[in-house]
């Protein structure tokens, strides 16, 4: 199993030094029970079906023609869909601008809307109680201000999807 993954990460390898697949990058591969193979890809830009099918039949190809999955295996190609978490710090700069969902080591949940990103972390705008003088309302008054989070931190970040 593990040989099979490795040879389908060096043919991704090296479809991703082709000029129109150079945004994409791997995100996972597993081996299933009954021999299914599920590959997750992402793009810089966003994975799109055309590019999931021409990298689908480029692996079937190879598979076929190597035998290295047998004779019969089933293989899906596809983007990671909105309910999988991000899993690498590539991933975020398509989404400035949307809501996440955080969780950090330590057990600290941050839920805001994705600033920036840089080579070490994210800035999100979290939502936050400003302080009231003594005596003043029960409920305090929620302010948005900026947090950055270094990658290291981040245990679990996903999209949140609002309507």
């Amino acid at each position: 199993m593990e040989q099979l993954i490795n040879r389908l990460e060096d043919l991704l390898a090296a479809k991703f030094a082709e000029a129109d697949f150079a945004d994409c990058f791997l995100l996972e591969i597993k081996v299933l029970p009954g021999n299914r193979i599920e590959v997750y890809l992402d793009s810089d830009t966003g994975i799109t079906l055309e590019k999931c099918t021409r990298i689908s039949r480029y692996l079937e190809h190879h598979l076929d023609e190597s035998g290295w999955a047998g004779e019969k295996y089933v293989l899906e190609v596809s983007s990671p869909g909105a309910s999988r978490p991000l899993s690498l710090p590539r991933q975020y700069p398509k989404h400035v601008g949307r809501w996440l969902e955080l969780k950090l080591e330590g057990g600290e949940r941050l839920e805001g809307k994705l600033l920036q990103v840089d080579d070490q972390g994210l800035t999100l705008e979290v939502e936050v109680p400003q302080e009231q003088p003594s005596g003043k309302r029960k409920k305090p008054r929620m302010v948005r201000v900026p947090r950055e989070v270094p990658f290291d931190r981040i245990g679990q970040a996903r999209v949140l999807i609002r309507f």
